[in-house]
């Protein structure tokens, strides 16, 4: 038996997660149910997004790291990028959290 919480109720955790933070968070793809990757493109006020993703660490853990940046000067291949990774990947869920301080929030998050 797998020990891994379903997607669902992980993208639920996040999403209140940021909101007691005082952020705001949404879901922008629905993935699968109880298996599905969860990518955040995390900002604050709107400003240069973050694509947030689990990967695995020397000690076995998956934290959630900063695999992507967006670059202010082409927005459009951020989204690209996003659109291209749920197209490879239907499963995938997509969740935008627009929070003060980033660097914290990825912090707390669960691994």
């Amino acid at each position: 038996m797998s020990t891994r919480l379903p997607a669902h109720l992980e993208v639920a955790s996040l999403i209140r997660l940021v909101q007691n933070e005082g952020g705001i968070a949404t879901v922008l793809a629905k993935g699968e149910r109880d298996a599905g990757t969860i990518l955040i493109v995390a900002m604050h006020r709107g400003g240069e997004a973050r694509l947030l993703e689990r990967m695995p660490q020397l000690d076995g853990s998956r934290a959630f790291v900063v695999t992507r940046t967006q670059d202010i000067e082409k927005p459009k291949e951020f989204d690209e990028y996003l659109d291209r990774r749920r197209r490879q990947d239907t499963d995938t869920w997509i969740i935008e959290a627009d929070i003060d301080r980033v660097e914290r929030f990825v912090a707390m998050l669960p691994q």
